[in-house]
């Protein structure tokens, strides 16, 4: 069982992904003695994802790190208020300020090359098969294809819609920069890191850092965990 002496760790996925984009960090994390849980929220819209990290917090033990890749660092900017919460670590990660949608956020920076890469059908935003190389182009080609199959697809308009709440303003911060992100630009990453105070860590890296380079995210994880038990 998960020594309670450790802070629990909660996990939030981004567009096109789901709780197994983690799946080289957990077990890690778990054999260490933190109790983990991905939230596994649909998409559907900014405050039902939202409520989903929320019940994800409730149901493991305080003190919390909560990790956000991508779209789940604006889950993690509004969840992160949770009186819980101990530490964010943001991952190739959007973290709007409070006034500020996610697709306000974004464009303040130049786009990236994905989002030429995308269709529109069912009221959903899906990745062409093109897309994987700008999404997660440093993995394997077998991972590139599974990172297809297994990923949730957003509403149209998730990155318009706003639900109030900026912990990073109050809960001290880690943040991974991608250097070779195509999907969140990385200078879109440094400028929120540097707005945040974050300890920053920049690592060579598509999207998908935690599954091109588990070891150094694992590391920044530990880093923030181990601030939760020094305080």
């Amino acid at each position: 069982m998960p020594s309670q002496t450790k802070p629990s760790i909660v996990f939030a996925h981004g567009l096109w992904a789901d709780g197994s984009c983690f799946n080289k960090l957990i077990p890690t994390l778990q054999a260490e003695g933190h109790e983990v849980f991905a939230s596994q929220h649909g998409l559907n819209s900014l405050e039902s994802d939202v409520a989903c990290v929320n019940f994800t917090l409730n149901h493991v033990p305080g003190p919390i790190v909560l990790v956000g890749h991508s779209y789940g660092g604006t889950l993690i900017t509004k969840a992160g208020t949770h009186d819980r919460v101990a530490a964010l670590v943001y991952i190739a990660a959007l973290a709007p300020d409070d006034e500020e949608t996610s697709q306000q956020h974004l464009e303040q920076f130049p786009a990236t090359p994905i989002f030429d890469h995308i269709d529109v059908a069912d009221g959903r935003i899906w990745l062409k098969p093109s897309a994987v190389e700008h999404f997660a182009g440093d993995l394997p080609e077998a991972e590139q294809q599974l990172v297809l199959a297994t990923g949730a697809v957003p509403v149209v308009d998730l990155f318009n819609q706003h639900v109030p709440g900026t912990a990073w303003k109050t809960k001290p911060s880690w943040f991974v920069v991608a250097n070779n992100d195509h999907t969140v630009n990385p200078d879109r990453q440094r400028a929120s890191a540097k707005r945040m105070g974050a300890n920053t860590h920049d690592i060579d890296s598509s999207h998908v850092p935690m599954l091109s380079h588990p070891d150094f995210v694992l590391d920044v994880i530990r880093a923030a965990a181990k601030a939760t038990q020094d305080e």
